[in-house]
């Protein structure tokens, strides 16, 4: 089975040069109206271990769906008329976040995600005029904006799909590491070899890993940033009370050098963190749950 020729019109999208002065003046405006780390952090799901967009939009759309099918039931126009209200006014929300994410990704998949916003932000003017229509008394203009605006708000989850299962945004990109290093203890380097301080590229079986010794106590890390693949080796240090922590080079994403854990975002996704021990002169190391 061949794929549809949608398919082919959304990847042009990717490679759409004319959309980037857009999306530059969109992402000053989002730094802008969100300019607080913690509320970006909040936004991108770093709480909860993964993006919020996703989940925040189950609302509208589900809303949505909903009030479709009562619009289609004899005597469901009151009904459906409150489920739109629902579903515009949980656009916000939803809006919010999905922006936060689009600022901090790839240009390719910006020009991809501004047609995505421009989809939904289509379905959601839909809605709004069918709220008017149907307050003046014209329900059946009222249903025909509403079902315009689901097949557009379609469209744009489309879109969506495309940005998350096709272009990998918001996905965690460490995921394959624990089924690609094997497992048990593996040879990175002689300890008299590791630099002290500093962030360093080793690569063990194929895998680079970011090390950072200070003293005896070596520190190992996957290099690869868990957000959108950034070369963490190329970053910089920083200290979090405490606890050093290394700066992605690409979208700042921050990850304790001990534990792994996300500081903060945009990378919602913990990096893959190995254990070490020297082995006579030998650091080695191994991944717990590996199994290449």
């Amino acid at each position: 089975m061949k794929p549809l020729p949608a398919l082919e019109l959304v990847t042009r999208f990717e490679d759409a040069e004319w959309l980037d002065p857009l999306a530059k003046g969109i992402r000053k405006i989002v730094k802008k109206v969100i300019p607080a780390r913690w509320a970006r952090d909040v936004l991108h799901g770093v709480p909860i271990g993964h993006p919020v967009h996703p989940l925040a939009v189950q609302v509208p759309i589900g809303a949505w769906v909903s009030a479709g099918v009562l619009d289609a039931v004899p005597g469901g126009e009151k009904a459906a008329g409150l489920l739109i209200g629902v579903g515009t006014a949980s656009v916000v929300p939803a809006a919010l976040a999905g922006f936060t994410d689009w600022s901090q990704l790839h240009p390719q998949q910006q020009r991809v995600g501004l047609v995505h916003a421009a989809a939904n932000v289509t379905a959601t003017s839909l809605y709004l005029a069918s709220l008017v229509q149907r307050a003046r008394g014209s329900h059946s203009s009222g249903k025909v904006l509403a079902y315009l605006g689901l097949a557009t708000v379609s469209a744009g989850g489309f879109l969506g799909g495309h940005l998350t299962y096709r272009q990998a945004a918001g996905v965690n990109h460490s995921e394959e590491i624990p089924h690609r290093f094997p497992s048990g203890w593996q040879p990175l380097a002689p300890l008299s070899e590791l630099p002290q301080g500093g962030l360093h590229k080793r690569v063990v079986s194929g895998i680079p890993l970011l090390v950072h010794r200070d003293g005896d106590t070596v520190d190992v890390l996957s290099d690869v940033c868990s957000h959108l693949s950034g070369p963490l080796h190329e970053g910089k240090i920083k200290d979090d009370g405490g606890d050093p922590c290394v700066v992605c080079p690409w979208h700042r994403s921050t990850f304790s050098l001990r534990t792994g854990e996300v500081k903060a975002g945009p990378a919602t996704s913990r990096q893959p963190r190995f254990d070490t021990r020297v082995s006579g002169d030998v650091v080695e190391v191994c991944l717990p749950g590996a199994d290449g």
